[in-house]
């Protein structure tokens, strides 16, 4: 991509930055390339075979939970989506107006919303995934099919680090004291 440093520059940048510091230089490759992977990946999706159907990244994975797991509540859907409840709301009213998912009632929680696909939900994800697929096979082209399968269960194996034992990890970090609250990132108006 035209402006865009490539992995080896940022890899060499940052092993001058790091000079002298006492850090596990190859599990931080190993997260940093976890998210660079991700980026890149998930850019060439989003502007090859989602952008031609009108869904953003997000869109994608929120119809896809539902397709995977079925009628679902915001909340689970939220979390396996990896996004805010907040977020998953914006994201579902627009995939509802579009006729692709269906917000409904509990039937014994007045509270909670289902999520599920319709049934053109159901039939634009049966035409859409196979593109998309294609898209996962180009960006995997390196790697032999044992590869996918090793790489695929090595990276199981971090989110299952993180899953088991990431929150009794915060809390030790935190040493007991109450997480602070998240911030936006924006300035405080003032």
């Amino acid at each position: 991509m035209p402006g865009r440093r490539s992995i080896t520059e940022a890899e060499k940048l940052a092993r001058a930055r790091l000079d002298g510091m006492a850090v596990r230089r190859e599990q931080m490759a190993a997260v940093a390339n976890i998210h660079r992977a991700a980026a890149v990946v998930r850019h060439h999706l989003e502007n090859s075979v989602l952008r031609g159907s009108d869904l953003t990244w997000t869109a994608f994975v929120v119809l896809w939970v539902v397709w995977v797991w079925g009628e679902s509540e915001t909340r689970r859907v939220a979390e396996e989506a990896g996004i805010s409840k907040g977020t998953l709301t914006g994201v579902s009213r627009t995939l509802e107006s579009r006729g692709l998912l269906r917000r409904g009632e509990h039937p014994t929680d007045g509270r909670l919303v289902l999520l599920s696909l319709t049934e053109r939900g159901e039939a634009f994800l049966r035409e859409v995934f196979p593109a998309f697929n294609d898209e996962e096979v180009f960006v995997t082209a390196r790697l032999d099919d044992q590869e996918c399968r090793d790489l695929a269960d090595m990276l199981r194996r971090v989110v299952l680090q993180v899953e088991e034992l990431g929150e009794e990890r915060r809390d030790a970090l935190r040493d007991g004291a109450e997480p602070a609250p998240r911030r936006s990132g924006r300035r405080a108006r003032g």
